[in-house]
């Protein structure tokens, strides 16, 4: 392994990405669970190349795995390159020449549910430029988050940012929250992990950690085959645990309307030290 190899974005049309998604709340009641999952990684300028790399997957038909365009921003199956081309020139970001490659859940037999899905923004000459956080609650509501990759961001091949909660997900944590995001972007590895804070410190850490694989047949039958109808596990596994804690007494918090259009709001002042649990 390389260090180019390890931090490098993959040439591919779409990657495979299998590890542990982990969840943990450190207050008011301890809870803690962690899942094995598999995302895609798509070039969203490779969409073509992509619908004929497996007879098992497809993109904008039904197949045993799939990707469809109309799952994500604008959600009327219009171009996502486009879309989010429009986001970053608006926050001052634009990449011309350059790629976006989407992390994002497959659709499984037809369903599929992101919680997150992060949009991996390189301007032409292959720097990364800009993360954008699509963000969705199970009440059918989205949310993005842009936010371009600004100057003491970085920390070796992290890129560290923070952002106000401005957008309501689970039904257990107020909204006056800050969220700390800690991305190791996609080469070898991928990892994601979202802590998210209030005045007085940690409620919730987040995590992914994926190893790559490419996108074949074999792959996609054994990452299949291994984690079963993931989407659907996905959503019964946030019912379950949302279960889980109202048992252990935490009830639901008002649910505001979410925000009419994207946050391109950057972080106040410096970012701050990455809290400790």
């Amino acid at each position: 392994m390389t260090v180019e190899s390890v931090f490098a974005p993959p040439t591919a049309c779409a990657s495979l990405y299998t590890g542990p998604v982990m969840h943990q709340r450190m207050k008011p009641v301890r809870h803690r669970f962690s899942y094995r999952v598999f995302s895609l990684l798509v070039d969203l300028d490779q969409l073509e190349a992509l619908d004929r790399v497996s007879p098992v997957f497809s993109v904008g038909r039904w197949n045993l795995l799939s990707f469809r365009q109309g799952d994500h921003g604008p959600r009327d199956g219009s171009s996502l390159r486009a879309h989010v081309d429009r986001m970053l020139a608006r926050a001052g970001r634009p990449i011309p020449g350059g790629r976006v490659l989407l992390m994002c859940y497959p659709r499984i037999l037809g369903f599929v549910f992101n919680p997150l899905s992060i949009y991996f923004c390189y301007d032409s000459g292959g720097d990364l430029s800009a993360l954008v956080y699509e963000v969705r609650n199970t009440f059918g509501e989205m949310h993005t988050y842009v936010a371009p990759v600004m100057a003491g961001e970085r920390d070796g091949g992290l890129v560290r940012q923070q952002r106000d909660k401005l957008f309501y997900v689970s039904p257990f944590l107020d909204m006056t929250m800050r969220y700390q995001f800690r991305v190791l972007p996609p080469g070898d590895r991928l990892t994601v992990r979202i802590l998210e804070t209030d005045a007085e410190g940690p409620i919730l850490a987040a995590t992914f950690a994926g190893e790559r694989s490419d996108m074949t047949t074999r792959n996609l039958l054994s990452a299949f085959a291994r984690i079963p109808l993931l989407t659907f596990k996905i959503v019964a596994a946030i019912h379950w645990e949302a279960l889980r804690l109202f048992v252990k007494g935490l009830r639901p918090r008002p649910r505001p309307a979410p925000p009419a259009q994207p946050s391109f709001i950057e972080p106040r002042g410096p970012v701050l030290p990455e809290a400790r649990q």
